[in-house]
């Protein structure tokens, strides 16, 4: 069923706003605490009524909603993560995080108004828009970086890789140089018998 609510609802929405609830929700939680009331379109008269009376609330939390997004507009958030083998994020960050990011800001928003344009599985740059309001809409970056930390020992690691693949490298080259001389020496030797064998012929004729 439809109703308007008369007082912001967490994870639900806000004042002022008419929503598709199931009626027992409406009759359980939402018309007990006064929060809401029914928005039929058959009670065009009765919702209007309720739009009217709930102006001054509405102008209120829409303001509020304005100086938040004072607040979050062009705002930078920066994260540091560890990283997997493959580059990727120990479990993604969720908007959940972000809100708790934020609230250490000072800024108090619900998870539910924040939408990512791309989820955040990896270091990078990434946008986020938070509905503040029905007309209300704010934006704000994450940068997300690698923890200083592991990126000083991956550094160290590549390094080590390097002078191990070098000295592969030098171990083949003087292996090959050595396999070599042994074949010259052993060619030498082959000629050295030749001609002593074919002096031996001489001297036997």
């Amino acid at each position: 069923m439809k109703v308007i609510l008369t007082e912001k609802v967490t994870s639900v929405g806000n004042v002022g706003e008419i929503i598709n609830v199931s009626i027992g929700y409406a009759r359980n939680f939402l018309f007990p605490r006064k929060v809401a009331v029914p928005a039929d379109e058959a009670n065009k008269k009765h919702l209007d009524a309720q739009k009217r009376r709930l102006a001054k609330k509405v102008s209120a939390e829409k303001n509020a909603a304005l100086e938040i997004k004072k607040k979050l507009d062009g705002l930078h958030l920066e994260l540091i993560r560890r990283v997997g083998a493959n580059g990727k994020l120990f479990g993604s960050i969720t908007t959940s995080d972000l809100a708790h990011l934020l609230s250490e800001k000072g800024i108090v928003i619900e998870r539910r108004l924040i939408t990512l344009d791309n989820p955040i599985k990896s270091t990078g740059n990434y946008k986020a828009k938070v509905k503040l309001f029905h007309d209300v809409e704010s934006h704000f970056t994450i940068k997300v970086l690698i923890d200083p930390a592991q990126a000083e020992e991956l550094k160290k690691q590549q390094v080590e890789a390097t002078l191990l693949k070098k000295k592969q490298e030098e171990n083949a080259k003087l292996k090959a140089s050595a396999e070599a001389s042994d074949a010259s020496s052993k060619a030498e030797l082959s000629d050295e018998q030749r001609l002593k064998a074919e002096a031996d012929k001489l001297l036997r004729s």
